[in-house]
């Protein structure tokens, strides 16, 4: 894989307060380039949700209402979020959320595409008999020394999905190769199903 070839692209990971729908608590977005995770342009931001986090939710990431206390909300933060993801593409596991949680906060942004790793996994390691991050994270063993933070942290989960991605990627010689296999149909960037040719 040319990883010189890719578009701009980052790997995010949202935490959420345990709601549903969810109130943001913390977003990652991690880019990628050239081959690499690259920690000095990232965005990370905890953020101060409007409802409380649920005892469950802050069990799972470690994000209590203590901690996020004196944390900005949504509504100042959102631009720059926004302003970092521009119209890039996106890579998250299981990306079905992440990109639905997202949207629904930034109505206004859209994507060139969405990768999603579990989909990626499936068809990379068709025999593998879980695919979920850990279990991923087990079989591909990335070097995860750099990680910031903690699992179930958004920075930490972006980090570890970014370096499998970045593992997996090398099994596809080409950008075309690689999103045929996991991008999700009716996500942005997915490809478009072939035509059957007509007679007329």
């Amino acid at each position: 894989m040319i990883f010189s070839s890719w578009p701009a692209l980052f790997v995010v990971d949202v935490e959420g307060n345990g709601t549903n729908p969810p109130d943001l608590v913390e977003v990652a977005a991690l880019p990628v380039r050239d081959g690499q995770p690259d920690k000095h342009t990232a965005g990370a931001w905890l953020i101060k949700p409007k409802r409380p986090v649920t005892p469950f939710a802050a069990r799972v990431h470690g994000l209590t209402n203590q901690v996020l206390e004196d944390k900005p909300g949504w509504e100042e933060i959102k631009g720059a979020v926004h302003e970092l993801l521009g119209t890039s593409w996106i890579a998250a596991h299981n990306a079905h959320v992440d990109y639905r949680v997202l949207s629904a906060h930034l109505p206004q942004w859209q994507p060139a595409g969405v990768i999603d790793t579990l989909r990626l996994a499936k068809a990379t390691y068709p025999d593998l008999p879980k695919y979920s991050l850990d279990a991923l994270l087990k079989h591909t063993t990335p070097d995860l020394s750099e990680a910031p933070g903690h699992r179930h942290r958004a920075t930490f989960d972006a980090y570890a999905t970014a370096q499998l991605l970045i593992t997996m990627a090398d099994q596809y010689e080409s950008w075309d190769q690689l999103v045929a296999a996991a991008v999700p149909p009716g996500l942005p960037g997915a490809p478009e199903p072939e035509q059957e040719p007509t007679l007329w």
